[in-house]
């Protein structure tokens, strides 16, 4: 159980894949056996010829030979089972695993890593480990095993001749061994080089308008240019290095061939052995070395694959949020109670919050950017943590609550749509996967998507691009809002909901969100004071921490940061071109 616990972990598998791993080393070793049975065979017909005793032995050669085909062809055809196709359903496992690891890992991860990283280890890291599970890590263990028993039985035969043929393997091997902290820093860099290209190839596709309009092709490119040169050069110190230790290993590997010859001549000279031990010897060896230069390669492709395997256990060891999957609270007020929290540990963002958002009325967060409004948004429907605190919903302590669990008492509208290469009907149904089309339409029109979605097309069935880029902005923001009235969860949370729609369909939609957010739970973060002027309560955050707190006549009365950011966008509002 032990080493199936080591091997998970080691190579990060599944149980399944574990014990695959564990019947594949197996095989494989049976099958370096197996193909030592024709290396017999030719010694004692060469015996039997020399001593004269070939004659009538012809049909139980014959018989020998087909039994070893035989099993040659049984062996292989389990190798390849326990090998390759294990591998490859292992390969999809670990992809569905690091999905499901990834959908339940706080949001803080996701802020040290970038999308063409996390993109790396799902697709290329785990083809590479596809590749090394079926060719490297397997062949070398049998190979290895077999050969430990192999030398073993030449012990028995002559010590003399077995430790000239042997005596290379330990410093082969040796060679590429040390030389693994070198082979894992020329890797770490490499994969950093790709890792910096993809990044650069990404963020030229996404900003290629601002790249345009700026005149910006020429110096970008060449930026870009830099990055995939050092891709070819670390590739190239990569693959040299590794040559350096595999090349000199496997050069020391030959040297036992020499060895054995020279050994083997002299206790022949001598009459310590016969030639038929020396014969039986050097067939052996020239056999056992043959997967030995294989198996070097692939001690040193294992070695490379640490890093990869590093940056999968990365994601499969992260802590992850749980909690239970029954809710017992009492009602839907969202209550901070003494709520800090800081990203990676580092500067506070939020110290010692206290507010509480009742049911039924609506609570508006306001304040200088960078104060935390966002923040709390996300720490109210569990995306990350609190550092210390605690936040609760009706009564119930949310951060022992399972989070899928809990996101289903909220609807949100993020400031930053995200939208699927689907239809403007199936980006909607996000909101609620079972609603029926007359439910989707409804909620639809009370976010005033009529407007675009017929004139498109196909109406509501037309495909809206990548992240809706065949929409503007206005029109991607209705969706999000469609989906949140669809979804009609008791508590909403509207980050700068409005932020990209013009006066007239932000009239429009404000009055159908009053609809919406009737006797439920409502958190809105704007900037703009217009949008919050009705709400119950406004909560003012400034540099992580709790202002001012108050209705809006009372926060006016008070003449402090609210008032003067109301009179701040007042003047904004009536500045003109002069």
């Amino acid at each position: 159980m032990k080493i199936k616990e080591k091997l998970m972990h080691k190579y990060a598998l599944s149980p399944q894949g574990a014990s695959d791993m564990l019947k594949a080393f197996v095989s494989v070793t049976v099958s370096d056996l197996v193909l030592m049975i024709p290396v017999s065979l030719l010694y004692f017909i060469v015996k039997d010829y020399m001593e004269g005793t070939l004659q009538g032995k012809g049909g139980f050669y014959i018989a020998g030979i087909i039994v070893t085909l035989a099993l040659i062809a049984i062996t292989t055809y389990i190798q390849y089972n326990a090998t390759f196709l294990s591998t490859y359903v292992e390969s999809g496992v670990r992809r569905i695993t690091l999905a499901e690891r990834l959908r339940k890992i706080p949001l803080s991860f996701f802020g040290k890593k970038d999308l063409a990283d996390l993109t790396s280890t799902i697709m290329a890291d785990c083809t590479y480990l596809e590749t090394a599970f079926s060719h490297f890590i397997p062949p070398l263990f049998g190979a290895i095993i077999s050969t430990t028993l192999i030398a073993i039985s030449l012990f028995f035969v002559d010590w003399k001749l077995a430790i000239a043929s042997l005596w290379v393997l330990p410093i082969a091997f040796c060679i590429v061994l040390f030389s693994s902290k070198i082979q894992q820093k020329l890797n770490k860099k490499s994969m950093k080089a790709k890792i910096e290209c993809a990044d650069g190839i990404q963020e030229c596709i996404e900003t290629i308008q601002d790249i345009k309009s700026n005149n910006a092709e020429e110096t970008y490119l060449k930026g870009l240019d830099k990055k995939i040169d050092n891709v070819e050069k670390q590739a190239i110190k990569t693959e040299f290095g590794t040559a350096v230790f595999v090349g000199s290993a496997q050069m020391i590997l030959k040297l036992g061939i020499a060895t054995t010859a020279l050994v083997g001549a002299y206790q022949l000279i001598n009459g310590s052995i016969s030639v038929i031990t020396m014969f039986m010897f050097l067939l052996v060896v020239s056999r056992l070395y043959d997967p030995l230069q294989g198996s070097l390669q692939n001690l040193a492709a294992i070695i490379a694959s640490k890093t990869n395997i590093a940056r999968m256990n990365e994601i499969l060891d992260h802590e992850i949020q749980q909690g239970t999957e029954k809710m017992d609270n009492k009602g839907y007020d969202i209550n901070f109670n003494n709520v800090s929290f800081s990203y990676n540990g580092k500067e506070k963002i939020l110290n010692n919050v206290n507010f509480t958002a009742k049911q039924g009325e609506i609570t508006a967060l306001v304040g200088p950017s960078g104060g935390g409004k966002t923040t709390v948004s996300r720490l109210a429907s569990r995306f990350w943590d609190t550092d210390s605190g605690t936040i609760t919903v009706g009564g119930m302590d949310i951060s022992k609550i399972e989070p899928e669990t809990l996101l289903s008492l909220y609807s949100i509208v993020f400031q930053d749509v995200t939208l699927f290469n689907n239809t403007i009907m199936e980006n909607i149904r996000i909101g609620r996967k079972d609603a029926t089309d007359e439910e989707v339409l409804k909620a639809a029109k009370l976010a005033n998507c009529d407007e675009f979605a017929k004139k498109l097309p196909n109406g509501y069935n037309s495909e809206i691009g990548e992240n809706g880029c065949e929409l503007s902005g206005g029109e991607r923001q209705r969706i999000s809002i469609a989906r949140a009235f669809l979804k009609d969860a008791p508590i909403i949370l509207l980050d700068e909901a409005t932020a990209s729609l013009d006066v007239e369909n932000e009239t429009l939609i404000q009055n159908a969100l009053s609809k919406l957010i009737k006797d439920k739970t409502v958190l809105i973060i704007a900037h703009r004071m217009r949008t919050v002027a009705d709400a119950d309560k406004i909560v003012v955050l400034a540099n992580g921490t709790v202002a001012e707190s108050g209705t809006p006549t009372e926060l006016k009365k008070q003449n402090g940061i609210y008032s003067h950011m109301a009179s701040l966008q007042k003047q904004s509002n009536s500045w003109t071109i002069k």
